[in-house]
């Protein structure tokens, strides 16, 4: 059974629920083991409940991406990384690496994404990518 009340129930049957915790039908123990949450959170809805009833809703309405970032700091991110590409390239300059932190601390210096490097770049080294998959070495 998932962890969302939302993703479990609806709002009709929670309504019910509190409309019988309130009249004294049920016990706190009982509706806290069906709707599995807590008791701190099952007052937080039962206030919500009772300022609200007929516009009362458990369900979950995201207005924004937990994982978009602006389309300005992609796209310095994109032109920075384009730059590097170009370096290791070119046959005249001497790279054989492509280092990641260089341009996180370029993108710090340039951009000021403190915020956004502080999220998104370390995820790099949160995954499993195979050995080496880091560093795209240079052709000859």
């Amino acid at each position: 059974m998932s962890k969302q009340l939302h993703k479990n129930f609806t709002d009709d049957q929670v309504k019910s629920l509190f409309e019988k915790y309130s009249k004294g039908e049920i016990k706190l123990n009982y509706i806290l083991q069906i709707l599995r949450i807590k008791r701190s959170r099952f007052f937080e809805l039962l206030t919500k409940y009772r300022n609200d009833p007929d516009n009362f809703s458990i369900q979950y309405e995201r207005n924004t991406s937990n994982y978009r970032i602006g389309r300005e700091i992609e796209a310095n991110i994109i032109q920075e990384l384009k730059i590097e590409k170009d370096l290791i390239k070119a046959k005249e300059v001497p790279i054989n690496y492509y280092n990641y932190s260089y341009i996180k601390d370029l993108l710090k210096q340039k951009y000021i994404l403190n915020n956004f490097l502080k999220l998104f770049l370390p995820s790099f080294h949160s995954h499993d990518y195979p050995p080496g998959a880091f560093f795209a070495k240079k052709f000859n």
